[in-house]
């Protein structure tokens, strides 16, 4: 009788929230064990976990905080110890908007702490243990905002940005060892990120779809990256965003 394959192992940071609980279930749903992390809400994430749970689906819960360089590097190590990570999809970010004639120094620095910092402190320590087991997938959550730009967003699109091209150079450092590094765009996405700044009449007027996408749409797409047939795509940017660009 053979021994029952174990299953990959995906980390999603800011796997808590709507879009990464998204993301979490899909990449589940394909067959990977997934780590759900959180900041510092580690409910949030048990929660989500547990459904996945109730799903059929494998999952375990993690809270730390992606700027601290050695915080993440102690949880990181921990989680390896337990066995190698296939999968980072690197989806932690916040919005800290104003104008930037008016944006303090601590907004503009919080803000790129989190996605692009926060982006080499989960990613740089799995690259060597991805490229031994000779198989990785690595997905940056970006933001049509990068692509466009946005007002009262300099801060997170220049983060956003910066993920583009950290991840084409990253690609080429590591494809020959079977890894795939991409990113996905989001545009207006349903949940509370989008709030009062995007009423049915103002998503209308700028996303051709006419409509707000959904965590699911964005879900599937960072679980096909992550599979083995999208191993030939690596060093994109894909935009989910209705048309807009």
């Amino acid at each position: 009788m053979s021994a029952t394959p174990v299953p990959r192992r995906a980390l999603v940071t800011g796997g808590s929230g709507e879009l990464g609980g998204a993301i979490c279930h899909a990449l589940a749903a394909g067959g990977y064990h997934v780590v759900v992390h959180a900041n510092r809400s580690l409910h949030r994430a048990e929660d989500v976990v547990a459904a996945i749970h109730v799903a059929g689906g494998s999952a375990q819960a993690t809270a730390f905080d992606v700027t601290d360089a050695e915080v993440a590097r102690a949880a990181l190590d921990d989680l390896l110890s337990e066995g190698p990570i296939h999968a980072v999809i690197n989806n932690a970010g916040i919005h800290d908007d104003a104008p930037m004639a008016g944006m303090s120094g601590e907004q503009w620095h919080r803000v790129i702490d989190v996605s692009l910092h926060g982006f080499f402190n989960v990613t740089q320590p799995l690259l060597l243990p991805m490229a031994r087991a000779r198989f990785g997938r690595i997905v940056s959550v970006s933001s049509v905002a990068a692509q466009l730009g946005n007002r009262g967003q300099t801060n997170y699109a220049a983060a956003k940005a910066a993920l583009h091209g950290a991840s084409k150079s990253l690609a080429r450092e590591m494809a020959s060892r079977g890894i795939t590094v991409n990113v996905v765009a989001p545009g207006v996405i349903e949940g509370r990120m989008i709030g009062e700044d995007f009423p049915p009449e103002r998503i209308r007027e700028i996303v051709p779809a006419q409509r707000a996408g959904t965590p699911e749409e964005v879900a599937a797409l960072v679980a096909f990256l992550c599979s083995d047939a999208a191993g030939y795509i690596n060093g994109q940017v894909i935009g989910v965003n209705g048309g807009m660009g």
